[in-house]
């Protein structure tokens, strides 16, 4: 179990540190003074921050769920066989999955706890004990919550309005209209330092907050702050000038500041010993970046025990679709894989198949990042309806009286999930579709990998002032090293750019990455790219083999729900790699041989079926990289709202 809750089901509130969070008054309606003056009372306030990441088509089953960061050149969102608008860059101000009639949507929820946030910073700094240590961390812990958030809005809406001052102070921030983007960032920048300043190392921490990703700390606000700055240091599409592609939203001069200061903040957690532990060290056996997620997984929220600096916290099994979404494909198997006792499976995160051959072969990463099969629970007639071919793949298992038994299926090469999520590495039994894995924000590989990018310049080239004793090219080293990726010298942006690719694919950067560095459209049409040529056999994927041979392997009920469920794991694969033509040399009893881009039905892979983007439409890769506002939003914003780039009419 995790070592509380935190996040609010619903209207009914969840135990945090003894008490309940909330009453029926709003902080603007209540005693103000009384309220920030009390440690507890403001920290029940806060929590009411924390309510609008669970609710429904927020954080909870949409924004931590597929439908804020694909599609890219590595990612793919399977939600409605693909063609999901948000998958597509088809987004339109009615969009329903994203968007209410009552305006309960991602929109509503961040203004929501932006406004929750704003009560908070002027009811303690106007009444709050300054010299309590636990109020200045709330206080430090508002100014991060609304930095987030805000930093969210402008990554998917681009520019939104600087609502920095509470309505109850000031009633007409109703109608504060849209801001340029850069207003808020440079806003968000200062209360980032202002939240680094404010709280305490996670070890020094006051209460609950100690030790815990689920609260943030002084690691968390520099992590955040250098992520924004990099996204302030790079390029945007604008209202009027998106047609042209994207600029640099500020001057080379800046940005070497902002390049500057991604090095300072960065120093600060790199320099500091005790985070330093944070980082998932490589055991012999490639097993430490494996366990970063794992440990997710199996609800580890201990800060030095993991490598995540901070992470929404959803409530065990109430709130949170977080595996449901991101998981191995694992629905056939309900009843059968160990933890998996209910609920449904959506498995919406699929991983482009072209990213298979960006991993170097001894790269730990790709098998941790892709699974090329999915679990199945049954007697055997989802691997093959003859009932020999089943005997003799699965030896053990009494074939003839129909047992049951658990196994992974090879998956067909255009359905390759997302491998970081695994309901077997819980310790928790899944019984419906709400799993409450908590859903992570930062980590230290990014940090690693932000310093290493600002160390170079950044996508302008702008050279920091470097005292700060990192060395850029050792942090991007020192990633690798851990996947056992061959050491190389950092030379250019590209090298970060597929660096990240390869660390984060399956974690919701890559997006948002290709649009700072403004090569969004370029890379996802040069994608669609090489998914013909893999299906076609040419330029770099010629002499690909077209048939694949696998093995299993036995493992009783280690993987089981409970004992006596026999169970089968795909132990050795061959056949996707240009040296694998032909059967394997040990190829004789035991293994199979299938086809890898062609079945029965035809084409497995069928780029034309592959939708990364809308390609009678790749306009749109730059005239909707940012959402549409919702037409429910707009409407209740007395005219200070509106839609930009391609969602009116030119």
């Amino acid at each position: 179990m995790k070592a509380y809750k935190f996040i609010v089901i619903a209207a009914v509130a969840v135990a945090f540190a003894g008490c309940d969070f909330f009453d029926s008054k709003s902080p603007s309606a209540m005693d103000a003074a009384s309220v920030f003056s009390n440690e507890n009372s403001t920290e029940q306030v806060i929590a009411g921050v924390y309510e609008q990441f669970g609710m429904d088509k927020s954080y909870r089953n949409r924004l931590a769920c597929g439908y804020m960061g694909m599609n890219t050149d590595i990612e793919y969102g399977s939600k409605n066989s693909g063609r999901a608008d948000w998958n597509i860059y088809a987004m339109t101000p009615t969009s329903g999955d994203l968007s209410t009639a009552n305006g309960k949507d991602p929109w509503g929820y961040l203004n929501s706890a932006i406004e929750k946030c704003n009560n908070i910073i002027e009811g303690i700094e106007e009444f709050g004990n300054m010299e309590n240590a636990k109020m200045k961390y709330l206080l430090g812990e508002a100014y991060f919550l609304r930095s987030f958030c805000y930093f969210e809005m402008v990554k998917l809406w681009g520019d939104v309005p600087a609502r920095f001052v509470s309505l109850a102070k000031d009633p007409k921030g109703l109608d504060i209209k849209k801001s340029d983007r850069t207003d808020v960032l440079v806003q968000l920048r200062e209360d980032l330092k202002k939240a680094a300043d404010l709280m305490p190392w996670s070890k020094d921490c006051p209460g609950n907050a100690k030790n815990s990703t689920c609260r943030p700390s002084k690691g968390a606000a520099y992590a955040l702050l250098a992520r924004l700055d990099l996204y302030y240091a790079g390029k945007g599409v604008r209202p009027a000038t998106w047609q042209n592609g994207p600029e640099f939203l500020v001057d080379a001069s800046l940005r070497t500041e902002l390049n500057t200061e991604v090095m300072w903040a960065c120093a600060q957690i790199l320099n500091n010993g005790e985070e330093a532990s944070k980082f998932q060290e490589d055991d012999t056996d490639g097993s430490g970046y494996e366990r970063i997620f794992k440990k997710i997984c199996a609800d580890e929220t201990n800060y030095y025990n993991s490598e995540v600096f901070w992470e929404i916290p959803f409530a065990d099994g109430s709130r949170g679709q977080v595996l449901q979404y991101n998981c191995t494909k694992m629905d056939k198997a309900v009843g059968g894989l160990k933890h998996n006792v209910g609920g449904s499976s959506n498995s919406s995160l699929c991983i482009v198949p072209t990213l298979y051959y960006d991993f170097e072969t001894s790269d730990v990463r790709r098998d941790v990042t892709m699974a090329r099969y999915i679990w199945v629970y049954d007697n055997g007639t989802e691997f093959n309806k003859d009932p020999e071919k089943v005997k003799a793949a699965f030896p053990e298992v009494d074939v003839d009286n129909n047992e049951k038994f658990l196994y992974q299926k090879n998956a067909k090469i255009g359905s390759w999930y997302g491998n970081k999520y695994r309901v077997e590495w819980m310790n928790r039994d899944r019984t419906g579709s709400d799993d409450g894995i908590n859903f992570p924000i930062i980590r230290y590989a990014d940090v690693l990998l932000m310093a290493a990018e600002a160390s170079i310049g950044g996508i302008g080239g702008n050279m920091p002032t470097n005292t700060y004793g990192i060395d850029g090219n050792a942090c991007y080293n020192k990633v690798r090293a851990r996947a056992h990726a061959s050491a190389k010298t950092l030379s250019d942006i590209k090298d970060i750019q597929e660096e990240r690719k390869l660390e984060f694919a399956g974690e919701y950067l890559r997006k948002f990455d290709l649009m700072r560095w403004g090569i969004l459209k370029e890379t996802l049409i040069h994608a669609h790219e090489r998914l013909v040529n893999m299906d076609s056999h040419t330029d770099e994927f010629s002499g690909l083999p077209d048939t694949v041979y696998i093995k299993y392997k036995y493992i009783g009920d280690e993987l089981s729900l409970s004992s006596g469920i026999k169970g089968y794991v795909v132990d050795s694969v061959y056949g996707y790699d240009k040296n694998q033509v032909g059967p394997p040399p040990t190829y004789g009893s035991g293994w199979l041989k299938g086809n890898l881009y062609r079945g029965d039905s035809g084409a497995e892979l069928a780029p034309d079926n592959y939708m990364l983007f809308d390609r009678d439409f790749p306009e749109r890769l730059n005239g909707r990289q940012f959402w549409p506002i919702f037409s429910v939003n707009i409407g209740q914003s007395n005219g200070t709202l509106w839609n930009d780039y391609d969602y009116v009419a030119h």
